[in-house]
């Protein structure tokens, strides 16, 4: 049996493209799945932002499940990271949903909704792919895949080459950047002059912890002892 969450948002796809993620998607959606429009508000309570968040989610999910069906032995660890996020890319179903959620989620009244909705995608990849961070590293990956996810995806609406390969040589550029980064502060913890100057900032970044007790995506932490 179908679940009426999934046959909802799969019903909405095929109005998508003409009135958005919308109200009238929404009440579309309800008509062609043969689903009461009430059980359909029960599950969406905030209407086409709440439909567009669980699009978003089921991409997340189905991305996790081709992960576990990947060998990423052999790959360097930034090369999992890609591959993961290509692999986000690839099972989106139609681009104009991704398309049409994106503006959605461009109005300040809904940016919040669609931060955290990348922030999840970004903690979801590096928790399959074994992060134990517990200290601001845990932040710091996430807000950079988060930068990484986000720019390539609005990168790949606007690429129209054979099988995306612009999309991916841009994914690459990205990662290189994200690598840039680590190494330049691995430069400056063994560099002497640079390391005591930096005490005093790492001390204070030293106390910050993950999240705990809290949803997986949820962007605030905590101060250790």
């Amino acid at each position: 049996m179908t679940d009426p969450k999934d046959a909802l948002l799969d019903a909405a796809m095929m109005h998508v493209p003409f009135d958005g993620c919308s109200e009238t998607t929404l009440r579309a959606a309800a008509r062609d799945a043969d689903i009461p429009i009430e059980q359909a508000r029960a599950l969406f309570p905030r209407g086409p932002v709440d439909m567009a968040l669980a699009f978003h989610t089921r991409g997340d999910e189905r991305m996790l499940e081709r992960l576990k069906d990947e060998d990423l032995s052999a790959l360097k660890f930034r090369d999992r990271v890609a591959r993961a996020v290509r692999l986000r890319i690839e099972v989106i179903d139609d681009k104009e949903t991704v398309r049409r959620g994106t503006t959605l989620f461009a109005l300040p009244q809904h940016s919040a909704d669609g931060a955290k909705a990348i922030w999840g995608t970004a903690d979801r990849i590096w928790t399959a792919l074994g992060d134990t961070s517990e200290d601001i590293d845990w932040y710091t990956k996430r807000a950079t895949l988060s930068g990484v996810y986000a720019s390539t995806v609005l990168f790949w609406l606007g690429d129209d080459s054979m099988d995306a390969q612009d999309t991916w040589a841009f994914l690459d550029r990205r990662i290189e950047d994200v690598m840039s980064i680590e190494k330049a502060k691995a430069a400056v913890n063994n560099n002497p002059v640079l390391r005591a100057l930096m005490a005093g900032p790492n001390w204070a970044m030293s106390k910050v912890r993950k999240p705990s007790g809290v949803a997986r995506d949820d962007v605030p932490g905590r101060w250790g002892a």
